[in-house]
Parts: C-alpha cells; sequence; structure tokens
C-alpha cells in the first residue's frame, strides 16, 4: 500500500512538472510592446538612453533595469536535498522550484542557473562574473567544503548580498525555533549543552548561529559518521568542522548525549536512538532535520521523553524547519534597502522576526491554510507556516532595520512606512484601507457579529480588539466560541475581551422578544413567532440590540443569502428615514480600485433607485481616498438602442443632472467605454469623465454580480464588501465567501459613524 502511495505521488509530481508549458516558470514583460513606438522606446534607439545614464552612475541600473529586484540561484548540483550529486542539468527541477517560491513569497524575480563546474575556485569565478546582472546571488545545494570556498571568494568579490541558503536559512530557522523552545522549556542559552550530528554545510552554519544566539562553544558536541569530532582527529575532518573539536579522545554520540539538552540532527535516518533520548535533560529538546527520515521519529522520542520539543524537516509533523521561512524575506529586505551583502545582524534580525512571529497570534490567513492544525505557541507549534503572510511584513523589515543599523545598507527607509508597504503588497486590501482604519480609530462603537461561533469571526474580533479601538459583541454559544477560540490559537475570551450574547439563555430574551414584537405586532409577527425568532435568528437578535442602543453597528450573512439576512435588517432597522438602497462592492485589482454597484439589493432597480445607489456610491468611495469617477453601465451606448437598461439610465442620468453633484458621472455606456477613456472618446468626444471610471453602476444585480464575481475568480480581484448603503451604517451584511481579513475590513467600516463620512 505505501508503495502505491509512493508510485501515486510520483506521477502526480511528474504530470505536475510536464503539463501546460514545460517546467514551473516563465519570463512576462512588464512593458507594453504593441506597436512600433514602443517598440523603439524597449529597443533601438530609445534603450540607448537607459544604457548612458547607466554609464554616468551605476546606481541607475535599479532604476532602468529589473536587476534590484533579481536574484540567482546558482547551483552545480552536487549535493541536492534528498538526492545527492546528481549534476547540473538534473538539479534543474529543484533550482526552478526555489525561483518560484522567490516570486510566490517575496514577489522576487529570479533566474534558475545550473552550471557545469565542479571546481569551487573556478564556480565561483563564474559567479562573480554574475554581478552586473543580479542584485543578489543564492547558492544552492553545493557540497562542503567547496560550498564554503565559494562563499568566501564571492563575498569577498562582490558587491552584492551572496547567501548560502543551505547554510544560513537553515541556521535561521532552527536559531528561531530554538530561540522559542527555550522560551518553552525555560533555559538560557548559556546554560544549555548541545550535541549535534552533522558536519555538513548546514550543520556548521546552525552551530555557528547558536554561538551568535549565546551558546558557550565549550558546551557544543559535533558527532559525524566517525564520532565525536575531536583534537587530533583524521578521518572524515575539515577546517570548519575542527573548530568545534571537544577533547583528545575518541567517543561515540551515545557518549556524549547524556545531559544534553538540545539535539541538533542534520544527518541521516535513525542515528539517534530512543535510549540516547532517554539520557538526555529534562524536558530534552530534538531537531531532527534530516530529510525524508529523521534521524529519530517523534513517536519514538516521546516513548522515553513525553514532554520533549521536536522538530523535523517534515511538513507532516510539527514544527518543520522549512527555509522558505527565511529566505525570501532576508533577501527581500537586503534588496529594498541596497545591501552590499548579508551580515551576521541581518541574520539575527531574521531569527528574532520569525520567533516573534510564532509567539504572536496566529493569523487567520494561516489558519485557513493549515485548516485542523492547532497554531497556538508552545511545544507543537515553535514556528511560523510558510503560508503565515505576516512574514513578508515581520522578517523583511528586521532584516532591513538590521541592514541599515549595521551599516551595509545603501539606502535608508523608514521602517515603520516600509513594513506598511511590505504588508499591503501581502495583504491586498491594507492600503487602500489605511483612510478607513484611520477613522474608525478616532470612534469607538460597539460592533455585534451575528455569527459568533463562526470561525473566521473569531479571527476577525481578534483583529479588531488588536487594532481598532472598536468593542466586539459575539452572538453564540459561550462555550462553543470559548473552544473554537482557543483550538484557532486565539488570546481573545469571552467576558474579559467581548460580550457574547446567547440566544439560548440571555437574560434579556424577554426585553428583545417585545422589542421586535413591538416593531412587527402589524405586520404579522404575532408573540409565539417573535419569541422563536430571538431564539434562533442571530440576525435579527443583532438587529434588535442596534434598535435598542445596545450596539453601533450589526454584521451578519457569513452564512445564508444575503436577501434573507436584508429582510431583517430592513424590518428592524429601516425606520427614520433608513433604507437600503444598495450594495457596493469594492474590488482592489493590480492597477487599482474598481467599485460596483448594485451588486445584491434591487434586481432591476428603477432610474431613482440607480440615483440613490450613485450617490451613495460616491459618497462610500470618498471614504477611502478615492475621487469618484462614475459610469452608468449598460447594453446601450450614448442612446444606440432602445432597451431597457438603456431607458433606465437615460432617466438616471436626466435625474443626476438635475441635482448639484460635486462628482463626475456620464452613461449611458458599455463597460468597456467606461474603463478605456480613448474608446470611450471615438464614441463621445464631449464625455464628462477623465480617464477611466473607478465606479460602475448597472441596471440589474445580474450584471453588477457577474462583473464582480468575473474579477474576483478570474480577475484577480479581491473584494472589500459589500457594503451596504443607505442604513446609516448601522448594518453591514456580508457574503459566505468573505474571509477573516474581509470581516476585518467590514468592521472597520463599520467602525465609523456614518456623519463622518457625508
Amino acid at each position: 500500500m505505501a508503495e502505491e502511495f509512493k508510485e501515486s505521488l510520483r506521477t502526480a509530481a511528474l504530470r505536475y512538472h510536464a503539463e501546460g508549458k514545460p517546467g514551473k516558470l516563465e519570463i512576462r514583460a512588464t512593458k507594453p510592446l504593441a506597436n512600433g513606438r514602443d517598440l523603439a522606446r524597449a529597443y533601438s534607439p530609445g534603450v540607448a538612453d537607459a544604457c548612458t545614464e547607466i554609464v554616468a552612475d551605476k546606481a541607475n541600473a535599479n532604476l532602468y533595469t529589473a536587476r534590484g529586484n533579481l536574484v540567482a540561484v546558482v547551483t552545480n548540483g552536487s549535493a541536492v536535498l534528498g538526492l545527492g550529486n546528481i549534476g547540473a542539468l538534473a538539479s534543474k527541477p529543484v533550482m526552478e522550484g526555489k525561483a518560484v517560491l522567490f516570486k510566490k513569497f517575496a514577489d522576487i524575480d529570479c533566474f534558475d542557473i545550473e552550471l557545469n563546474e565542479s571546481d569551487p575556485e573556478r564556480l565561483a569565478d563564474i559567479v562573480c562574473a554574475l554581478e552586473p546582472t543580479f542584485g543578489a546571488i543564492n547558492l544552492e545545494d553545493i557540497k562542503a567544503p567547496d560550498c564554503f570556498i565559494v562563499e568566501k571568494i564571492c563575498r569577498e568579490r562582490m558587491n552584492i548580498p551572496v547567501f548560502h541558503d543551505d547554510q544560513h536559512g537553515t541556521a535561521i530557522v532552527v536559531g528561531a525555533a530554538a530561540l522559542n523552545a527555550l522560551k518553552v522549556v525555560g533555559k538560557d542559552w548559556a546554560d544549555i549543552k548541545v550535541v549535534s550530528t552533522g558536519g555538513g554545510a548546514a550543520g556548521i552554519a546552525c552551530l555557528n548561529m547558536l554561538l551568535s544566539l549565546g551558546v558557550k562553544r565549550e558546551n557544543v558536541y559535533l558527532c559525524d559518521i566517525a564520532g565525536l569530532v575531536y583534537e587530533g582527529r583524521v578521518e572524515e575532518m575539515t577546517p570548519q568542522k575542527a573548530a568545534y573539536a571537544q577533547g583528545t579522545t575518541p567517543a561515540s554520540l551515545g557518549d556524549v548525549i547524556e545531559g544534553a539538552d538540545l539535539f541538533l540532527g542534520l544527518s541521516g535516518p535513525g542515528v539517534l536512538k530512543p535510549e540516547m533520548v532517554a539520557k538526555m535533560a529534562k524536558r530534552p529538546i530534538v531537531f531532527a532535520l534530516a530529510n525524508p527520515t529523521p534521524e529519530i521519529l517523534p513517536e519514538e522520542v516521546r516513548s522515553v521523553a513525553p514532554d520533549a520539543l521536536i522538530a523535523t524537516g517534515r511538513s507532516d509533523i510539527p514544527n518543520q524547519v522549512n527555509n522558505v521561512l527565511c529566505f525570501p524575506f532576508i533577501f527581500r529586505g537586503a534588496l529594498d534597502v541596497g545591501a552590499t551583502e548579508i551580515n551576521e545582524a541581518m541574520k539575527i534580525g531574521c531569527v528574532e522576526g520569525i520567533a516573534a512571529l510564532a509567539r504572536a497570534t496566529t493569523s487567520a490567513e494561516a489558519a485557513a491554510a493549515y485548516a485542523g492544525e492547532q497554531l497556538t505557541f508552545g511545544p507543537d507549534y515553535l514556528i511560523p507556516k510558510a503560508f503565515d503572510p505576516r512574514l513578508m511584513g515581520v522578517v523583511a523589515s528586521a532584516v532591513a532595520k538590521a541592514a541599515m543599523e549595521s551599516g551595509v545598507a545603501t539606502k535608508h527607509v523608514d521602517i515603520e512606512a516600509y513594513k506598511e508597504q511590505l504588508d499591503g503588497s501581502v495583504f491586498k486590501s491594507a492600503l487602500i484601507m489605511r483612510p478607513v482604519f484611520a477613522a474608525a480609530a478616532n470612534a469607538e462603537r460597539r460592533i455585534v457579529f451575528a455569527e459568533g461561533e463562526d470561525v473566521r469571526v473569531l479571527h476577525a474580533a481578534q483583529a479588531v480588539v488588536e487594532e481598532t479601538t472598536d468593542v466586539p459583541i459575539l452572538i453564540g454559544r459561550p462555550e462553543v466560541i470559548e473552544a473554537r477560540a482557543e483550538k484557532a490559537g486565539l488570546t481573545v475570551r469571552p467576558g474579559r475581551d467581548f460580550e457574547i450574547v446567547n440566544p439560548q439563555s440571555d437574560a434579556r430574551y424577554r426585553e428583545y422578544w417585545e422589542t421586535y414584537h413591538g416593531l412587527m405586532a402589524r405586520r404579522g409577527v404575532a408573540p409565539d413567532l417573535a419569541r422563536a425568532i430571538m431564539r434562533t435568528n442571530t440576525t435579527a437578535i443583532g438587529a434588535v440590540m442596534v434598535q435598542r442602543g445596545e450596539a453601533d453597528s450589526v454584521i451578519c450573512g457569513t452564512f445564508g443569502q444575503f436577501l434573507w439576512h436584508l429582510n431583517y435588517i430592513e424590518q428592524i432597522l429601516g425606520r427614520d428615514g433608513l433604507s437600503p438602497v444598495g450594495a457596493l462592492s469594492l474590488m482592489i485589482l493590480e492597477d487599482g480600485p474598481l467599485f460596483i454597484a448594485d451588486t445584491h439589493v434591487h434586481a432591476e432597480p428603477t432610474p431613482e433607485q440607480i440615483v440613490n445607489s450613485v450617490i451613495g456610491a460616491a459618497r462610500h468611495v470618498r471614504r477611502f481616498g478615492v475621487q469618484p469617477k462614475v459610469a452608468l453601465c449598460s447594453g446601450s451606448q450614448f442612446g444606440n438602442l432602445d432597451s431597457r437598461s438603456g431607458r433606465v439610465m437615460r432617466e438616471a442620468l436626466r435625474q443626476l443632472d438635475a441635482q448639484q453633484l460635486d462628482f463626475a458621472y456620464e452613461g449611458e455606456m458599455h463597460v468597456d467605454s467606461a474603463l478605456d477613456p480613448e474608446l470611450r472618446d471615438r464614441y463621445l468626444p464631449c464625455s464628462r469623465l477623465d480617464g477611466a471610471a473607478n465606479v460602475l453602476v448597472f441596471a440589474s444585480t445580474d450584471g453588477a454580480g457577474a462583473a464582480r464575481n468575473i474579477l474576483k475568480m478570474r480577475g484577480g480581484g479581491l473584494e472589500v464588501g459589500p457594503i451596504l448603503m443607505g442604513m446609516g451604517n448601522k448594518a453591514q451584511i456580508v457574503t459566505p465567501s468573505i474571509t477573516a481579513r474581509g470581516l476585518l475590513n467590514i468592521s472597520a467600516l463599520a467602525g465609523t459613524p456614518v456623519k463622518s463620512y457625508g
């Protein structure tokens, strides 16, 4: 069965690499090349101007070329992880994979370069000759001790960062995991005994890192295939191993393991035996990092030391020591400040950033990527997960800060602004939401989440507590909320950080159903029905709380149909001049924001309803610091069709013109004319819009909803919303596809009083 499973994985992996375009990389142009004018600027004669600017100042290469965001992954394939010396050509899939990780995790462009060169000095010569092309070099899978020679020569001769990830990437992640492991067991660097099996590049680098963090050299015992490294030993020796020699007599791993606090394995399967673990100190830390089979399996460790802390290199076991936690972000930080090298201070900054992130509250995005896993700091969660999107901002900014402070940066950045920029590149909504969060920070509103037991809501509530002044209120069963918050690794707890309304037993139940009945008595709702609704309908409960003044806004809709929720919102809160006029979705696209209305409320709106939707959209768009430019979209183009959508949009335009409005709008038109000013000018040279429209208002929810979903599912758009307009910000209805970050964004919108934005 195991062999069948292994063969199935092999087949799937080969298909993954072969289907479509072979391999995992392609090159794409970043500038248009559609006509002769573009060609003249991209190549001859225009390219000469960029060349002469670089001749005048070499730093201009980063301004006029891709060099400042370009890394080379270089190998000779002499020590490919798990495969050995397979040669340059066979190593190419691994190097392509490394390049993909650079792009995926840190948006760094990358070329993989595989070289047929086994002589380390000649290999270093080739790498040094690449300096004009790249902003940094990642050495990969070069055997020891050759890797030490290559890196040393390159670092001495090159004025860009050179980083052997097998050494330093592993060392950084091991350092972060060890730092947190010591916090868990309550031990200090200077007091621990370390026993290591691995005298290769990664093993030596890890020991060097542990010394930098405070471990004493006399407390380190290095073993390899020939046993303990001691003074005078000649077998299997290198200068790097000799630096860790202990004593003058031979010894085995079993001889030196007694009393060890930390075992660091970078060797091979089965090297560490359970009886050896039994001789280690109390609460031993066992890092068995050999891949794919570790030096000892976790169950073997726990059979003799149930309280041990264990890390491996495997993704199916907690505490995976994975270089991807480090190398994309250390390069990101180094490139962004123009570092001339990656020094010890930058590595330590990386260690501390990774470790601190594991101790922080788990992100909703990481929890979603690793559904079912317990992501709470402790023995089984010493380091973050690879898909935690906060790694970019935390680690890269720590590296950049260390580079500036240690004097190897050629550019200086404001660290807080830089971190915000990095977060904005990962959380696409972060930058455009900044004005909304700033406005929300000046108010303290009580926001009730109708579906308080939803894990996404719990993550959002944690973020509301940490990032805003708003007070979350959750509707749900306390024991369920507390259990799910704990399982999700969240620190917020009912009663301390937020209020809970329990529909099954809340003392205000009678007041709530009587309030609801009072509002609905002449609309067919009998007392028995009012009682039933206040026991089971959390949207109605939240709306009643807002109506009674016990909350300022209700957020609902993480399950169910939008109009079902809207029915109860309108019943309870649709009074005193408030009524839903439309739903506005903000789509965050690569080239900027685009707002779409009405996506949910009026299936086929009247001209009057379209006017209200346009005015409401313009008011809300300004909340994001954007000047609205509204296009009335239909199947008709400036009167060329007598269709329903054309007629209602023409009448809406007439009614808008009758008002004194302070924003630009135009219609009726096709979507392509709204977004392409040149096309629009061919139809209507005197158009009132300048440039592309940023608000599209449709004549039906079918059209608006289709545009929203196409942009979200195929256009790479991230949605903020839908935003319910016309309800005085007393209610927001989301959709079941919303993420925890989406809920946080909606809560920030709900956290701003309606009077603050018109």
